[in-house]
């Protein structure tokens, strides 16, 4: 009987191979800024949760420099709600996101409420006014 050894090992490199290519030295990655945006914008649907009836979804824009990115978020929110919460909640998760996914740091997210879309029982006035 043959004794058969079950421990793999890496195949050796031949002894002709070139160096390894150092990670600076390799190139580089660009992302494109509407890549960003889509992320941001995600990332702020994710944060406001449900939409109010006939919203439109977040949209957002970015200006990238030197690797960190001003993101412009624009968001309908309905009504009433403590707006300023909803905004901070926005910035947070936009931020963490796309510092997360795309490597980024975020100096800053402006959040610009488009539209407040009231609740039906803030709606409009039912009947006759004056």
């Amino acid at each position: 009987m043959t004794a058969v050894s079950s421990t793999a090992t890496a195949p050796a490199e031949p002894s002709g191979s070139p160096p390894a290519v150092p990670p600076g030295d390799r190139g580089a990655t660009r992302i494109a800024d509407r890549v960003v945006a889509k992320v941001a914008a995600q990332a702020a649907r994710e944060a406001v949760g449900s939409l109010p009836a006939g919203a439109t979804r977040p949209h957002a824009s970015v200006a990238v420099h030197h690797g960190a990115a001003r993101v412009r978020v624009h968001l309908e929110l309905d009504y009433p709600c403590d707006v300023g919460a909803r905004c901070a909640r926005v910035r947070r998760r936009v931020a963490e996101r796309v510092r997360a996914l795309v490597g980024m740091s975020v100096p800053e997210v402006a959040v610009q409420v488009e539209r407040l879309h009231p609740a039906p029982e803030y709606g409009a006035p039912q009947g006759r006014t004056r």
